[in-house]
């Protein structure tokens, strides 16, 4: 039973005429769709059976066109979006991915490897969580890009344990295209 953390792929940064953290935000760009075609190859090798994505158009972007290439189901969970700085903590934002995580790995048990396309800082505080090695954690914020744990379009593959109920969290993709 395996779960991906994605996060979205490469948005319009130069965008400053709507706000990053509440709907729709950023559009992806052409760099950005390249990077969610490699996502999904990358998804279809690894047998993802649906996708969760965050209501930013960065993410739901990235996505809708990982899904449509794989023709799987791909849902809105308004959970899973950014973080949002002036109205939520950490703890917050934790309670929010910790429940679709947990809704999540129930129906993988079932279904097979799901995705979750979210943002780079909810995804940090669901590792946390999770019990990722800080020192990892701290080496991929200084390898990407504003300290987030992966790059656009990356995904962190998170599978259970069976003896010991605990998690092993891996980063098992970074798009190569630019």
């Amino acid at each position: 039973m395996k779960i991906f953390l994605v996060r979205h792929a490469t948005p319009d940064w130069t965008r400053k005429d709507i706000p990053y953290d509440i709907p729709p935000g950023p559009e992806l760009t052409p760099k950005g769709e390249r990077e969610a075609e490699e996502l999904a190859a990358f998804l279809k090798s690894r047998s993802v059976v649906k996708l969760y994505h965050s209501p930013l158009e960065r993410a739901a972007g990235t996505a809708r066109i990982a899904a449509a290439l794989n023709v799987i189901p791909c849902v809105e969970e308004p959970r899973l979006a950014e973080w949002r700085l002036r109205e939520e903590g950490e703890p917050q934002v934790r309670e929010r991915m910790k429940a679709v995580f947990d809704e999540t790995f129930r129906e993988a048990l079932e279904a097979g490897a799901i995705g979750l396309v979210s943002h780079g800082g909810p995804i940090e505080v669901l590792l946390q969580e999770l019990g990722i090695d800080p020192r990892e954690l701290a080496a991929c914020r200084t390898r990407f890009d504003t300290t987030n744990p992966l790059p656009p379009a990356g995904a962190w593959e998170l599978e259970r344990d069976g003896k010991e109920n605990s998690w092993g969290l891996k980063l098992v993709f970074i798009p190569s295209r630019g």
